[in-house]
């Protein structure tokens, strides 16, 4: 299994349940590995069969820019689905971090039966 991945991508947005966290925009840092096989895409060097991680990373932080969560978990569940549901991957890795003095996140890992 090949993963593509995604470091860092960084976009504001609510996120948080404390009361200040609802008014004021904060960073949100994403990690994404996504499960894809690459092989064919490879074979005849064309983006024709590949991942495309712009299109993959535009969705991401649009998605995440107009968002709203209380929760980091519930933000990284519904960026997994994205990439399972949207994207067709077999596998996903999500870290949400949102950077304080030192990141605090999570990591989720999630696969098609997970939404079913």
């Amino acid at each position: 299994m090949d993963k593509l991945f995604l470091h860092e991508l960084r976009v504001e947005a609510i996120i948080g349940f404390w009361e200040w966290e609802r008014r004021v925009k904060q960073i949100v840092s994403i990690d994404l590995e996504v499960a894809t096989d690459s092989r064919a895409a490879a074979r005849v060097d064309s983006v024709e069969g590949a991942l495309n991680y712009e299109r993959l990373s535009q969705r991401v932080l649009e998605f995440v820019g107009s968002s709203e969560f209380k929760l980091v978990e519930t933000l990284a569940e519904a960026i997994a689905e994205i990439a399972v549901k949207e994207f067709g991957s077999p596998w996903v890795k999500v870290s949400v971090a949102k950077p304080r003095a030192r990141d605090v996140g999570v990591v989720i890992e999630r696969q098609p039966s997970d939404y079913r």
